[in-house]
């Protein structure tokens, strides 16, 4: 089964000629999933070998205007493409902070506009501890479902205390879950996972016992014992090899940090793990004034967490992309070099928009 990721804008506070806003793309066997939605991303969508159509989810890690500010018209776009046949139409489920459906549907109402599909927003409620106590709002106001517009749905997520996380999506092939980060407001971070896939059968083993190639063969693949003639039973673990672990992929939003011990634990030896440098290491005091990070903090948390590959992201729009540079402009690459001394061994990659990454399956 297929995975790519796709970056649509690898940059900071606002696009450039040089990057775009925060957006990127995980694509699971043609389906689409936004993260994040800066302004401009329907045309990066355009510019890329992406289809927006295929979107089915659209996941925001933080309500800063850089990451949210092109959802209305990409959603308005959508609409506009959508098969008007009302017997088959799309769904799109958006996840993000509370007060992101109040923002979708005053947009909506103001710009009097209608979306054709239907769709749900499921709003995470953030805790106090996710940003400088000055800056977070209650908005507890909004947690009461006093209806929603034709078409659109609600659902509000609260931590889950065991956990220490919020599930967002579980199936019989993925989870994915979202935990919190310390950011200006608050922020999230999220990590899909895929569930483990059976072992490959011990053909040998099973002819040994008197079971040739049938269907049977199936049903012992997908964990349900068989019965012989012989009234001898087949358990799948008495001839499955080892479960295939999944992929696992971390996105996380803006932050200088993360809140209680939940990040760890779900990426811990992530294959891919998206983090944030916006600022080098010399400018660390003012990035976590700020909420942000740079490459030696967000290697720190690669490092702790034994990933296989970090990719750096939403740069300053002072780094130009390497092949960009010009004089004067800052070194992008002395990013790579600075998480690389922290790191060591796994691979330091360093985004740019419209950079496609293939993320193998596991054998």
């Amino acid at each position: 089964m297929s995975m790519d990721i796709t970056f649509l804008g690898t940059g900071s506070a606002y696009p450039s000629p040089s990057r775009g806003a925060s957006a990127l793309v995980l694509r699971r066997e043609g389906e689409c999933w936004l993260f994040d939605c800066g302004e401009g991303t329907q045309t990066q969508l355009m510019r890329s070998h992406l289809r927006a159509g295929r979107i089915t989810k659209i996941f925001i890690t933080h309500l800063h205007g850089d990451h949210f500010f092109g959802l209305p018209g990409l959603l308005c776009t959508l609409s506009l493409q959508s098969n008007p046949d009302p017997t088959k139409p799309p769904k799109i489920d958006v996840y993000g902070p509370l007060g992101l459906g109040n923002f979708i549907w005053r947009s909506m109402e103001l710009s009097h506009s209608q979306l054709l599909f239907p769709y749900c927003v499921h709003e995470l409620v953030p805790t106090r501890d996710q940003c400088p106590a000055e800056e977070f709002k209650e908005f507890s106001d909004l947690d009461r479902d006093e209806g929603s517009p034709q078409g659109a749905q609600r659902r509000i997520l609260y931590l889950d205390p065991a956990e220490n996380s919020y599930l967002l999506v579980e199936d019989e092939q993925l989870v994915v879950k979202a935990f919190r980060l310390f950011h200006r407001i608050p922020s999230f971070g999220f990590v899909v996972e895929e569930k483990p896939r059976p072992g490959k059968l011990n053909v040998q083993k099973l002819k040994d016992l008197g079971l040739q190639p049938g269907p049977l063969y199936g049903k012992l693949k997908n964990g349900t014992a068989v019965v012989l003639e012989s009234g001898v039973t087949i358990s799948p673990s008495d001839v499955l090899e080892d479960p295939v672990p999944g992929r696992k992929i971390c996105i996380l939003g803006d932050c200088s940090g993360v809140v209680g011990d939940a990040a760890r634990k779900l990426c811990w030896r992530a294959d891919v793990l998206i983090h944030e440098a916006t600022l080098d290491d010399s400018q660390e005091e003012k990035a976590r004034e700020r909420g942000h990070s740079t490459p030696r903090m967000a290697s720190g948390f690669a490092r702790l967490c034994e990933v296989k590959q970090l990719v750096l992201t939403h740069f300053s729009q002072r780094y130009k992309p390497a092949a960009q540079r010009g004089e004067g402009d800052l070194d992008i690459t002395q990013l790579k070099r600075q998480a690389e001394a922290v790191l060591g061994g796994p691979e330091v990659v360093l985004a740019e928009d419209f950079m496609t990454m293939e993320i193998p399956m596991k054998k």
